[in-house]
């Protein structure tokens, strides 16, 4: 029994009806058609530079958020890679044939999937979702944050335009206009799937709506640097990363624990790329200022996030170099006993101190059982051996080495990790998925299963190599 006012549930129904007519006619598009689909929406929409530098302005002006030419980036790389990652996958009919175990494997879409779009990839998130759902011949009904309403109805518009003029149902992608916390939550309970992608109150009431979901983690990178760092690369890719569309993502370097053999070098090289260390005073300032109810609550003023440090810096009342692009805190606490241990969605990075691998490992560990957990750690290290025990001991679906966090995480040209806007962070951030979200999520499978050579074997090859005691 739905919970909602009669009027909503009629408004979201008559989507659902729209986006499962829709549906309908492309689960009968053939192979060659949904790749045709996902090429129209990346070349019509990605490499149109005019659209793309329109979308990101629009975004900011609404949006408030990060900076123009990282969105215009941001859309321009991710999208198309998430085309080069599904171009050539099979999708249609038979995908994947085991002839030695008899089996095969038949792609089907899941149906209408509900989605929900955080405020910060308002212009990104449709267009890359949308390439996955073509392929997969899903509906979309994107129910986006607020802050970010216009922006990604703006960009549904536009996917909508691609698919009349590769005829192609325009209703398999729909905005919720004037979204609402209501909305959402009735599109989760009669959609097919969810796919959550936001704050974790909403994340956590995907899970609860009866429906399937996939939920990601919240976000809280942390990156170590030991004695055998090539610290001025350290630097400048931590900064790259961290500066990406002023902090906006969920995988942006958060606090950097550094080894102490190299930890006044390493503040000597963030200086040298812009980076400016508070004292404690002025970093009591600006915790007043990133989480004005603290310790009553954890939530972090919105004019703070992927906010530039000069802004940040007026609303603190601090005073700051005029070329300082990150704000540095000194931190000796961990977990909840700080708020600088978690997520700050902004270009302020806790630095901790470390005695060896085991007490960077100790730090993560605590700060992310806190926030963060299972989303993702980096090392900047040339010591196999440091890298191999970081990735066993942490409780992280991702390792970043020797690369800046934020452009890796959720896909890059010079890593092999698949490109997505949601991350799946395990059962460490209550999460189903341990991975990126990525097209294989989109869709169902049938097996064929038909009779092969027997193939049992004898207990004494089934216990080969095991002496009982």
């Amino acid at each position: 029994m739905s919970n909602s006012r009669p009027e909503t549930v009629a408004c979201i129904s008559e989507l659902i009806n729209r986006a499962r007519q829709a549906q309908k006619i492309a689960q009968g598009f053939s192979q060659q058609k949904v790749d045709e689909l996902a090429a129209a929406i990346t070349w019509e929409i990605v490499a149109n530079q005019d659209l793309l530098e329109e979308l990101a302005e629009f975004s900011f002006d609404e949006c408030r958020l990060g900076d123009v030419p990282s969105k215009i980036a941001k859309v321009s790389v991710k999208c198309r890679g998430t085309f080069y990652d599904v171009k050539h996958a099979k999708t249609v009919g038979v995908v994947e044939e085991i002839p030695e175990r008899g089996l095969v494997r038949i792609a089907k879409p899941v149906g209408v999937i509900g989605s929900l779009v955080p405020s910060t990839q308002s212009e990104m998130h449709p267009i890359l979702q949308s390439i996955f759902a073509v392929k997969a011949r899903d509906a979309i009904i994107f129910s986006p944050h607020p802050r970010g309403a216009r922006t990604a109805m703006k960009t549904v518009d536009y996917i909508r335009a691609v698919m009349k003029k590769y005829d192609a149902p325009e209703d398999l992608f729909i905005a919720i206009e004037n979204p609402s916390v209501e909305k959402t939550n009735e599109l989760m309970k009669q959609c097919d799937l969810v796919i959550a992608t936001g704050g974790q109150p909403m994340v956590k009431a995907a899970y609860s709506s009866g429906t399937p979901a996939y939920g990601v983690g919240a976000g809280n990178a942390i990156i170590v640097v030991d004695r055998t760092a090539d610290l001025p690369d350290a630097a400048a890719k931590i900064k790259t990363s961290k500066i990406f569309d002023l902090s906006a993502g969920c995988s942006c370097d958060n606090s950097v624990v550094i080894d102490s053999s190299v930890y006044d070098e390493m503040m000597s090289e963030f200086k040298k790329v812009g980076a400016y260390l508070l004292n404690q005073s002025e970093k009591e300032q600006l915790k007043r200022a990133i989480w004005p109810n603290w310790p009553k609550d954890h939530v972090i003023n919105r004019d703070i996030v992927a906010s530039p440090v000069s802004n940040i810096a007026a609303l603190a009342g601090l005073s700051v170099p005029e070329d300082a692009c990150m704000i540095l805190v000194e931190e000796q606490e961990t977990g909840e006993t700080t708020p600088f241990s978690g997520e700050k969605m902004c270009p302020v990075i806790a630095i901790y101190k470390s005695h060896g691998i085991d007490d960077a490992i100790r730090i993560i560990n605590e700060n992310h059982a806190y926030a963060g957990a299972g989303h993702s750690c980096g090392i900047y290290s040339n010591t196999r051996e440091n890298v191999e025990k970081l990735s066993i001991e942490t409780f992280t679906t991702r390792v970043v080495v020797n690369l800046p966090q934020a452009a890796t995480n959720t896909g890059s040209w010079v890593s092999g990790m698949p490109y997505t806007s949601s991350l799946g962070c395990g059962t460490w951030g209550g999460n189903i998925a341990s991975e990126n979200i990525t097209l294989k999520h989109y869709m169902n499978n049938t097996w064929v299963i038909r009779e092969i050579p027997d193939h049992k074997p004898t207990d004494e090859e089934l216990f080969s190599g095991f002496t009982p005691r």
